[in-house]
């Protein structure tokens, strides 16, 4: 397997990490695998000296090398900024976490050795997360109009709550009175969405959920949809503008602006190690079955 490729992507190397990334480094060159990153996170492995220390190449795309995986260093977050950045390629990711509570980045930087260990020997499955695409006749996002995590409607200049009118292939399901509406993935549910009471859903179960954000009507709750549904939405309210986002990206829209949202056209693939199943991640991370008060 020596000399095979791989990709390390991240997007602010702080102090206290430069000792992770050096272990993560290590333990990969001592396994004979070819090193890669980005131009932006190059910059900053230079000024750590470790750009040369370990024979990292920066590329600006994967267009022309067959990478085998990519180990994204950091939080749940820069996940997301690396599924944008991969596209459509198919090379999964492997989630290496750098900051505090994180759902996808479920390798603890405690441990890299251990895992890099597992995945060379290939002990490990690949789960491919859906993605949501966004269409608009504005063409927002045209750069890469796709959400790994969710996709959201929000209030922008003003207290006052928004309506929200929300159609599932065609037919009305509901005009939400709320501060906003959040559309998920199953990757995206133990998110903004979770915070906001949704339901954490099974990765690969095929489904979206609906969730408003502090509706004005008490009965109104989230609501799980088919992925092959199409949704239409607009909005309006007192503002002349609002708030849309997909993942972490953000854009103004108005009261003329309809926004389509259907299941995307690829998928995003996760490396989940053995031992670091989403079952385990969810018990870990929300301390499922701990009793602090013993």
């Amino acid at each position: 397997m020596e000399g095979e490729n791989v990709i390390i992507y991240g997007q602010v190397l702080k102090e206290k990490d430069v000792s992770y990334v050096v272990e993560l480094c290590e333990a990969l060159k001592a396994y004979g695998y070819n090193i890669y990153t980005t131009e932006e996170y190059a910059i900053q492995l230079k000024d750590q000296r470790l750009l040369e220390r370990f024979a990292i190449t920066p590329i600006k795309s994967t267009a022309e090398l067959k990478i085998l995986t990519l180990f994204s260093l950091g939080g749940d977050g820069t996940i997301l900024e690396a599924s944008r950045w991969l596209r459509e390629a198919n090379i999964p990711i492997l989630g290496i976490n750098m900051g505090r509570l994180g759902f996808l980045a479920s390798i603890e930087n405690s441990k890299i050795k251990k895992a890099i260990k597992l995945w060379h020997e290939r002990d490990y499955t690949i789960e491919d997360r859906g993605m949501l695409r966004l269409d608009t006749a504005r063409n927002i996002f045209s750069d890469f109009p796709y959400a790994l995590n969710d996709f959201t409607i929000h209030k922008k200049d003003t207290s006052s709550m928004i309506t929200i009118h929300t159609f599932v292939n065609g037919e009305h399901l509901n005009s939400y009175w709320a501060d906003g509406l959040i559309v998920s993935t199953p990757t995206g549910s133990t998110g903004y969405s979770l915070s906001c009471g949704g339901p954490i859903i099974y990765p690969g179960s095929g489904n979206i959920v609906v969730t408003p954000v502090a509706p004005h009507n008490l009965n109104v709750r989230p609501m799980v949809l088919p992925d092959k549904v199409e949704l239409r939405l607009s909005v309006n309210g007192r503002a002349d503008s609002f708030l849309c986002t997909l993942d972490s990206r953000y854009e103004t829209i108005t009261q003329e602006d309809e926004l389509i949202l259907s299941k995307g056209d690829f998928s995003t693939s996760l490396i989940s190690l053995k031992g670091e199943s989403f079952m385990n991640t969810i018990r870990h991370k929300l301390a499922w079955g701990l009793d602090r008060r013993n």
